[in-house]
């Protein structure tokens, strides 16, 4: 007999499935935290294999970078996943900031990989990609370190300068303004990107015609949901966040049910990004799936 519909599994059952069957320690330790239970010292001792005695990590955290050099794509990770667990402070930050500084870009931001060996002029620039994100993450944290100045300067005026953005610029330009100390001049900088998302349809306001928001599109290729665009959850993570603002109700439940629906057969959702090499494809996928389901949880959604 055909298996009724409340016998189906529900998305956490299948979601913990997928990350038990394919993902790294680290990735199983996170689900383990934020959804049956885990400590977070398990997330932490887990974490701490790919740090590095300069203070950054690497060992392929971030799935789209091999080899074991610190890198700070692979520092902002780790910065993430301590957020996520509590952990974003103390001694261990102090030296991840001392590693921050040494890398940094004549400017005082980050640059997207480890600067060229050289002289200071060939630090290159720093990016609000690289910045953004980890400076509103550190002051969301309450901590202090003398390279958040320069790199807090800095992203206030990237995101004063965005006109055309690349939707991931936005995202970064979010997390910045989620977490900086000044909330007022958050709130206006976050009204005239909000704008800008909108009058660029840079978020598919509905999930049925993905293509008529060309300006929401940033990969070419891949086996990602939506044509490879981002839609409103991608923008406001969670319901606090600046981006919350920028859609209705309706919007953002269509969002979010776009989101849930996609939700693979095995359980895992789809890697976020165009999968590259066929390992960091298949890293990915637990990271995907994590975020998708902190997302629907934070917006109240019933993952059973």
């Amino acid at each position: 007999m055909a298996a009724t519909r409340a016998s189906q599994p529900t998305p956490l059952v299948r979601a913990e499935r997928f990350v038990w069957q394919t993902a790294r320690v680290l990735e199983q330790r996170r689900f383990a935290h934020h959804f049956t239970g885990g400590g977070a010292e398990a997330v932490e001792t887990a974490l701490a294999a790919y740090r590095n005695e300069d203070g950054g990590y690497g060992h392929g955290l971030e799935p789209g970078l091999r080899g074991p050099v610190s890198r700070p794509t692979h520092t902002a990770h780790a910065l993430y996943v301590l957020d996520s667990v509590g952990r974003c402070g103390g001694p261990r930050v102090e030296r991840v900031c001392r590693y921050l500084t040494l890398v940094s870009a004549a400017d005082g931001a980050l640059p997207p990989a480890n600067p060229p060996a050289g002289t200071d002029d060939a630090r290159g620039r720093g990016e609000l990609l690289a910045t953004g994100p980890v400076v509103g993450l550190l002051h969301r944290n309450q901590v202090w370190h003398a390279w958040l100045f320069r790199a807090t300067d800095f992203c206030w005026a990237a995101v004063g300068a965005l006109e055309k953005p690349h939707p991931y610029e936005v995202v970064a330009a979010v997390a910045f303004l989620d977490g900086v100390p000044d909330r007022a001049r958050a709130a206006g900088a976050a009204d005239r990107l909000g704008r800008l998302v909108r009058e660029r349809l840079m978020a598919v306001l509905d999930p049925g015609r993905p293509d008529a928001y060309p300006g929401a599109a940033v990969h070419a290729a891949g086996d990602l949901p939506g044509g490879e665009r981002l839609f409103p959850h991608d923008y406001a993570r969670v319901p606090e966040s600046v981006a919350r603002r920028w859609f209705t109700d309706e919007e953002m439940d269509g969002s979010l049910s776009f989101l849930a629906r996609a939700q693979r057969e095995d359980g895992g959702w789809p890697p976020g990004r165009p999968p590259g090499e066929p390992v960091a494809g298949l890293e990915r996928r637990p990271l995907a799936t994590i975020e998708a389901l902190r997302t629907l949880r934070a917006y109240g959604r019933d993952l059973g």
